[in-house]
């Protein structure tokens, strides 16, 4: 009966081996095939993924709406299940409405501003247009009075004409194709975002609906242990995210609303559109400064090449305002909310960013902080189990441990500098938080 049992598992292990053989074939073999159809079905969900994003970003709001409005009706309601059906539906309209009211208020004053710093931009444009006539004058009064230089001059210009043409046929009229399609896409994603925001009330009103269903499916299918490892480990995944994402977005606001307040104070030109830039950049972490303090300390001093002076204030300006945003304002919304070293974090960055474009760097970091996590508590139980110490602090100078006694022995001649000291004490307040 042994005998018999080895070869039914030495069978079914071959026939593993075989289907997942032929499964890897398959798929490399229909790559491009399976990527088409999984493009398909993600535009096909779009409104749903529009909808379960809103709805997670909206959820503080509903949580505080319940909190407002069940104690006030519940205690005049006759039947309490339905009351709670109902208010859950009226808090996430509420929800809804207060978002759309303060998303329309934010548009209707930013708006305005940027069309206004837009054509500004644009009234520059036409001026550097008008300094490179005049240019191109004084270039042909110089030429017509030297037959060589003209001449040389003429086939440059050719060459430069053929380029031109080369450039407009290769490049520039593909990217008017792409900006058509572009603009087709667009209106795809203000339909189904329309649809997200439906969604949303719906994904809003059974949250502990989906939640007890999750936890269904996870004990159902996990033992006890391990399900309850997933789920603690889910809550640290919402904990960090919804953290972060929210303490990000308030942080970048205020930044924005200062970066506006004070270039309309040092009477710096396009307030508003430099102020919505730096606001939207600094969500970034780590490059954002960078990315936005770029193109914004271009727009002031294509504002007036007569006075570059004030191109250097408002650099000044933006690096007393990011050392602000670093050192005081972003400590204070989002403490050390991730866990993560500088490193890791331009880690991150890059490695998101490249992979998945601006949506990358803004949520790459809290990602990579859940999986340095999961990875790190992996180590945690795999060190306990080994009777060994999980602070990374004991492993600074270590030579080697002793396998009876489980020893920690330094390394010859080696003495912990401060730097170290240092390294050793970030780490224990990182290993706290966590």
């Amino acid at each position: 009966m042994k005998h018999k049992n080895d070869f039914f598992l030495w069978g079914l292990t071959a026939l593993c081996v075989i289907s997942a053989s032929l499964l890897l074939g398959f798929t490399l073999y229909n790559f491009r095939a399976l990527m088409s159809a999984g493009r398909t079905l993600v535009r096909i969900l779009m409104p749903f993924i529009w909808g379960f994003a809103i709805a997670y970003l909206l959820l503080p709001i509903f949580n505080f709406n319940i909190r407002w409005m069940e104690p006030r009706l519940l205690a005049h309601a006759k039947n309490r299940t339905k009351a709670r059906g109902s208010i859950r539906l009226a808090a996430s309209i509420l929800t809804v409405v207060e978002s759309g009211l303060v998303v329309g208020g934010l548009l209707s004053m930013v708006v305005p501003q940027l069309l206004v710093s837009v054509y500004s931009v644009v009234e520059q444009m036409q001026k550097m247009q008008s300094y490179s006539s005049q240019l191109q004058q004084i270039i042909n009064d110089l030429l017509r009075s030297n037959p060589i230089l003209e001449h040389n001059f003429l086939q440059a210009y050719e060459g430069a004409l053929s380029q031109l043409s080369d450039f407009v046929s290769g490049f520039v009229l593909p990217q008017m194709v792409s900006i058509v399609s572009g603009f087709m896409s667009t209106v795809t994603a203000v339909k189904d975002f329309l649809i997200g925001m439906i969604i949303v009330i719906y994904v809003l009103c059974s949250k502990e609906l989906f939640c007890a269903q999750a936890k269904k499916i996870t004990y159902s299918l996990l033992p006890v242990k391990k399900a309850n490892v997933v789920i603690d480990n889910l809550r640290f995944t919402h904990r960090v995210f919804g953290g972060f994402i929210s303490g990000k977005l308030l942080d970048s606001l205020i930044i924005g609303i200062i970066c506006f307040v004070a270039m309309s104070m040092l009477k710096l030109p396009y307030p508003m559109l430099i102020a919505v830039i730096i606001g939207v950049t600094n969500i970034i972490p780590f490059f954002g400064p960078f990315i936005g303090a770029v193109p914004s300390a271009l727009l002031v001093l294509m504002a007036d090449f007569q006075q570059p002076v004030r191109c250097v204030y408002f650099i000044i300006f933006i690096l007393i305002l990011q050392q602000f945003d670093g050192n005081i304002l972003g400590p204070k919304i989002l403490g050390d909310s991730t866990g993560l070293s500088a490193f890791w974090v331009m880690f991150a960055i890059l490695v998101f960013g490249g992979v998945f474009g601006f949506i990358g760097m803004l949520v790459g970091v809290p990602l990579f902080a859940v999986f340095y996590a999961l990875v790190s508590g992996l180590i945690n139980r795999s060190l306990r189990a080994k009777r060994l110490s999980e602070n990374t602090s004991d492993y600074f100078g270590l030579g080697e441990i002793d396998p009876l006694t489980l020893e920690h022995k330094p390394i010859p001649g080696m003495h912990r500098t401060d730097g170290a000291e240092e390294q050793v004490k970030k780490q224990q307040n990182r290993e706290k938080s966590r």
